[in-house]
């Protein structure tokens, strides 16, 4: 059952309200939802120095804890992706958002290692949703031409929410302790959810939506729009999925390390923990929400200037490669802002080449397949995330000052990652799914 399909006397075109340019409306939803899940997630990396010390765990322990969560969210990103291709996206995302919400609440009732683990292992599945929900939902309501900006205004909303983490998050410590820190933030997922419920629907579909709007989103659209689902034996099969898949698996372990390693990073090598570490993680997080717009914006721009597709994303994350290597310098730096400012200046570029990447889901497929093929993208992202957050583990175990091979491997993949995506789509030619 597909909870957005109404009526054909209620879909567009009949008489009555009507919202001009509601995609925007849409994807501003579909940015707080993903704001008030990132914070949710830093929850646990931001409070972790305090958390360590209190409970008491080794570095291993909290890589562990780490990869319950990126366990079952590669696994339900592949899973859900389909998921959301079968039952629509209203109804796959309103599941997940209870879902997460409750159990982000559950870490209150955690006491030991393996209390936090299974907690992040359920958030895992109530998160993994997200994205192919959303990419799904950007194929729906964006033109091509759009589709790279609303994805960058997307993943800037990543970022807002890991800007706002440490503003938020040690202060509701301090009023309520952890417990009513995890409790407040779990219900902080009743305020998406009742807007998506009653804004959301496909765009030909929605009552709210002008019939010019709806011309938009169709122009240039050389998809055949189906309601069926493709199966992921036959999505394997193009390389096209391989184009978004395999750069995921080198450059999603970066943005997992320094999500839940960066804290940690910062209380180890420069005494910096609790309240004093908002300016450094605003900062940093910052700069990742600008260059995530910022990639957006260039490709959209250079299209309208007459680019092609193909060339107008790779040159966006040919821009973005080319700045991380300087993040390894951040290794032999005293200077604490020298450090964030490094640190900072490669997570923009990894959000400015995932805003790309993303969008490669709606230029290599048709909307009945982004969720599905976001989802495999996903799924083995966050598999060689896990690898990576153990490796993480053993080495700061042994050595918890030991941060530099983990900062090579962020300086690297992403060159890497380019030549990836012209090797696998030279023209990045659309599948035939026929």
């Amino acid at each position: 059952m597909k909870p957005e399909v109404l009526p054909k006397e209620m879909a567009l075109g009949s008489a009555g309200f009507k919202i001009r340019n509601l995609r925007w409306y849409v994807v501003g939803l579909i940015s707080l939802a993903i704001i008030i899940c990132l914070v949710d997630r830093q929850v646990f990396s931001i409070l972790a120095p305090d958390l360590q010390r209190d409970i008491g765990w080794s570095e291993l322990d909290y890589s562990r804890m780490v990869i319950a969560f990126q366990l079952s969210y590669a696994v339900m990103m592949m899973v859900s992706g389909r998921i959301t291709d079968m039952i629509g996206t209203k109804l796959s995302y309103s599941i997940a958002i209870i879902w997460w919400s409750i159990a982000e609440a559950a870490h209150a009732f955690a006491r030991t290692p393996l209390g936090f683990g299974i907690a992040r292992f359920f958030l895992g599945v109530g998160e993994a949703p997200y994205f192919p929900a959303s990419m799904k939902t950007i194929s729906e309501w964006f033109p091509k031409k759009e589709s790279a900006l609303a994805t960058g205004i997307l993943n800037a909303a990543v970022t807002l929410g890991a800007i706002v983490s440490p503003v938020v998050i040690p202060r509701l410590n301090q009023s309520y302790g952890w417990q009513g820190t995890f409790i407040i933030m779990g219900l902080a997922g009743a305020i998406p959810l009742a807007g998506w419920i009653i804004l959301y629907r496909r765009p030909e579909l929605h009552p709210w939506v002008t019939s010019e709007e709806l011309r938009l989103i169709r122009e240039g659209s050389e998809r055949e729009e189906r309601k069926t689902t493709t199966r992921w034996a036959k999505l394997l099969k193009y390389r096209q999925t391989y184009t978004i898949a395999v750069p995921k698996v080198l450059i999603d372990p970066v943005f997992y390390f320094y999500l839940y390693w960066l804290p940690k990073y910062l209380a180890q090598e420069h005494n910096i923990r609790g309240t004093a570490i908002t300016p450094y993680l605003s900062t940093v997080w910052t700069m990742t929400g600008l260059g995530s717009l910022a990639a957006g914006y260039l490709s959209s721009w250079l299209i309208k200037r007459g680019w092609t597709v193909n060339w107008a994303r790779k040159a966006a994350m040919a821009c973005c490669a080319a700045v991380t290597p300087f993040v390894v310098i951040a290794c032999f730096t005293k200077h604490p802002w020298t450090a964030v400012l490094l640190v900072g200046l490669v997570l923009a570029a990894h959000q400015g080449f995932s805003t790309t990447i993303f969008t490669l889901g709606s230029d290599l497929f048709p909307s009945h397949t982004v969720a599905s093929v976001i989802g495999i993208g996903g799924f083995i992202g966050s598999l060689s995330a896990v690898l990576f957050s153990e490796m993480t583990g053993r080495i700061l175990d042994k050595d918890p000052r030991y941060y530099l091979p983990m900062f090579v491997v962020s300086g690297s993949v992403y060159i890497i990652a380019v030549f990836v995506v012209h090797i696998l789509s030279p023209k990045l030619t659309p599948a035939d799914l026929r």
